[in-house]
């Protein structure tokens, strides 16, 4: 029979979806009309309905000259075609650079390299299952990873917003903006006309925010019931906005994903640093002008010398004393935020990439260098402990520097009378020796594991724990309290309790259970 092969497939197919067990992906028709245009402040725009889902990509949401505060867009007529999404910040990195991408990291992240753009990086992605439609949605605005350097919100498929906004009738936004010394350079010190310089990054954010404020009815969303959320980087920058009066009132919950470190310079080294930057350049203050025309990679030279010359990590937010007014959780919680309920956690492995298998000998050889023969057998009983069914070699590969952080950040918070949650992610994938690494829960909570196998393998165990976070998160954004049906009973963190969610093929609460482990080993704690 001629149309053998193809009747084959195509009963192939209708057994594979009608298999319970099968997780399929729903793609639906794109349409692209009249009934995809919403209206901003600024004026109209036309994304796509995806299937149920509207998608708008690389809306404006400000304008910055370099180094300024960023402002709103000017009005326009006509209609701005937004299905695309926008550049991003220049950055430099190994995103720059092709090499041979041949790791497990590399394969399971899969990450993209994407333009950049100075002038027109500060723009925003909106997915939403309504527009114009009076419903008051929760709003979930994802901030991304990579420090305060590097990053975009599209370069992880992870990232992509259809499938939560679909999964829990939310409006999910992400956005980019200014980072590394576009974003953080502190021109204070070059006194009038440069008062308000500083911490530009996070005054996108604020800026995107009031974006959110001012437009997101019209995406069918709530503006008074809005969810700040990161993962690394973008965790910093959760953290970062708790602690800025700017920001207060914009948003109503928070989430810190894996980015519970503090990373700041004070006022002084701030302003410094700016100086610096001048100095090397070769510009003198009265020409401080001079700035917008330096090439971007001189710029990066020039303040790669100030950071070395000041012995300072990176450019980062200063506490500047009136955008960031104090150390977000450093020693203290902002009360600023003290209403805003929180989930915290981060991953057990976080930046252990690898997990090849050694023997016992060899992983007490390595303990030993890691940590000192004297702390070694305290450090390997303390890690039995605290993960009694734990590998003996996975004593190297357990994270201790953003799981004492989060456990100092939940510790703080949860004292000035704040609602957390804390969680602790230690699912592994079985296609791959990546571990519960950094980053690894992001398909799980955006509802991608279906976009992101290469990193999760596609389990049915990946989806079903999905599932759990997903809806977990959904309901932290709806109420501000996560439980959910299929997980143990979730109770608000304190330092008493240790309460922790622990995500993994079963899903459990541990209380405490690593306290001696991050108290008796802080000589450890580092990236």
């Amino acid at each position: 029979m001629k149309n053998l092969p193809f009747l084959l497939l195509t009963a192939a197919i209708l057994a594979a979806c009608s298999n319970p067990d099968r997780h399929t992906v729903s793609y639906g028709t794109i349409v692209c009309d009249q009934t995809t245009i919403a209206r901003t402040d600024a004026g109209l725009v036309q994304g796509y309905l995806d299937g149920d889902v509207y998608t708008f990509k690389g809306i404006q949401y400000g304008i910055a000259d370099r180094f300024m505060p960023p402002r709103k867009p000017a009005p326009y007529d006509g209609v701005k075609i937004c299905r695309m999404f926008g550049p991003k910040c220049p950055q430099t990195g190994v995103t720059l650079n092709w090499r041979p991408r041949t790791s497990d990291s590399d394969f399971g992240f899969n990450g993209f390299i994407e333009a950049m753009d100075e002038a027109n990086c500060l723009v925003l992605n909106v997915w939403s299952k309504g527009l114009n439609d009076g419903r008051k949605r929760p709003v979930f605005f994802w901030i991304h990873g990579g420090g305060f350097a590097t990053g975009s919100a599209s370069e992880m498929n992870a990232y992509d917003g259809r499938s939560l906004a679909e999964e829990g009738d939310i409006v999910v936004v992400s956005l980019n903006h200014r980072l590394n010394i576009l974003g953080y350079l502190d021109l204070r010190g070059l006194g009038e006309g440069y008062e308000d310089c500083v911490n530009v990054g996070m005054q996108d954010l604020v800026l995107a925010l009031e974006w959110v404020r001012d437009n997101i009815e019209a995406f069918g969303g709530d503006p008074g019931n809005v969810t700040i959320a990161g993962q690394s980087g973008g965790g910093g920058k959760v953290n970062t906005l708790m602690a800025m009066p700017s920001a207060m009132g914009l948003f109503h919950k928070a989430i810190a994903q894996s980015g519970s470190w503090i990373l700041h310079n004070d006022d002084a080294t701030g302003k410094a640093l700016g100086l610096s930057v001048l100095e090397e350049l070769g510009i003198e203050p009265s020409d401080a002008g001079k700035l917008a025309d330096i090439p971007y990679n001189d710029l990066v030279r020039a303040g790669n010398v100030a950071l070395r010359r000041a012995h300072a990590q990176m450019f980062c937010p200063t506490v500047d004393g009136r955008f960031v007014t104090n150390p977000s959780f450093d020693p203290d919680a902002p009360t600023i935020s003290r209403d805003i309920p929180m989930i915290i956690g981060s991953n057990q492995n976080e930046f252990a990439y690898q997990r090849a298998t050694i023997s016992d000998q060899e992983t007490m050889e390595r303990l030993r260098k890691l940590v000192g023969e004297e702390d070694a057998d305290s450090y390997l009983a303390d890690y039995r402990k605290a993960y009694p069914d734990g590998r003996m070699q996975d004593v190297l590969n357990i994270d201790l520097f953003l799981r004492q952080k989060a456990v100092a950040m939940a510790d703080v918070k949860s004292a000035i009378g704040s609602k957390v949650y804390m969680y602790l992610f230690t699912w592994k994938p079985v296609s791959n020796d990546l571990g519960s690494v950094h980053g690894m829960e992001l398909p799980f909570m955006f509802h991608n594991i279906a976009v992101q196998r290469e990193m999760t393998g596609g389990t049915k165990d990946a989806y079903r724990l999905s599932d759990l976070i997903t809806h977990a998160w959904i309901n932290f954004m709806r109420t501000g309290d996560p439980n959910t049906k299929g997980l143990p009973k979730w109770e608000p963190y304190t330092a008493e309790n240790g309460n922790t969610m622990v995500f993994d093929k079963k899903c459990t609460i541990w209380h405490n259970h690593d306290r001696d482990l991050i108290s008796n080993h802080e000589a450890a704690m580092h990236w």
